[in-house]
């Protein structure tokens, strides 16, 4: 029996896994809501890393592993990419293309999280749009600054940060209003390239206010690239997996 291991992270994963039969199995990390009305298998969690990784390919018989996780999960695609060179089965990813700065954007590119804070100095009112990672650094917060920070749910924020949980995708009046009511004077940003979040790019480019972009990991090699959906149910139909 042909099988393949679907590991998500992106929007576009799901889309895949419900073109996927009974025999195959889309992977989570646990983070967001699990799909419940798909037609194939759905585990949750990790796996040990890489060596974990290989040894579940090789118990469940795996036959060609599927990296489409977030574009900035690098250390989970390489993982991927080496538990499948462990198991001797190919690993193909799919890969979103980074979004592009347009004419009237002011984008500034930072490396990690100490070179983020320094560029943040100038502002007062930043909207960060990273995830959960700025939860960590809420006693850092500086009195001049009060934090906007958005992730996928809601957690406690303190005097100096509110945090707000909201799933994309993202309508551009919403952003608008968001920018507008709390006054951001910065965004802070992954380049993931999804559509679903792209308009608050938009908006900042309307309002004239600096973008400080997370720098985007190298990720490991993998056997074959594909950037859209229908390029991979291209591929898994020519390989005889749908």
């Amino acid at each position: 029996m042909k099988r393949v291991l679907l590991l998500g992270g992106v929007t576009e994963a799901l889309a895949i896994a419900r073109t996927l039969g009974p025999e195959h199995i889309y992977s989570l990390a646990g983070v967001g809501r699990v799909p419940t009305d798909l037609s194939c298998q759905v585990r949750v969690g990790g796996y040990g890393g890489a060596e974990g990784l290989a040894q579940f390919i090789r118990e469940e018989g795996i036959e060609l592993l599927l990296d489409a996780t977030h574009p900035y999960a690098a250390r989970i695609s390489q993982n991927a990419a080496t538990a499948a060179q462990l198991s001797d089965i190919p690993c193909w990813a799919l890969r979103r293309s980074a979004w592009q700065p347009q004419a009237g954007d002011d984008w500034r590119e930072v490396s990690d999280w100490a070179e983020l804070i320094e560029a943040l100095k100038p502002f007062r009112r930043p909207l960060f749009t990273l995830g959960r990672e700025p939860l960590q650094h809420l006693h850092e917060i500086p009195p001049e600054q009060f934090w906007t920070l958005r992730a996928l749910d809601a957690y406690p924020g303190n005097e100096r940060c509110e945090v707000i949980g909201a799933r994309g995708p993202f309508l551009l009046e919403g952003e608008r209003e968001l920018f507008e009511r709390r006054q951001i004077d910065v965004l802070i940003s992954k380049n993931s390239g999804s559509a679903a979040t792209e308009p608050k790019l938009e908006v900042a480019r309307e309002r004239g206010v600096p973008v400080l972009v997370l720098k985007r990991p190298v990720l490991a090699r993998v056997e074959r690239e594909f950037g859209a959906v229908d390029e991979v149910l291209q591929a898994l139909k020519e390989r005889g997996l749908r």
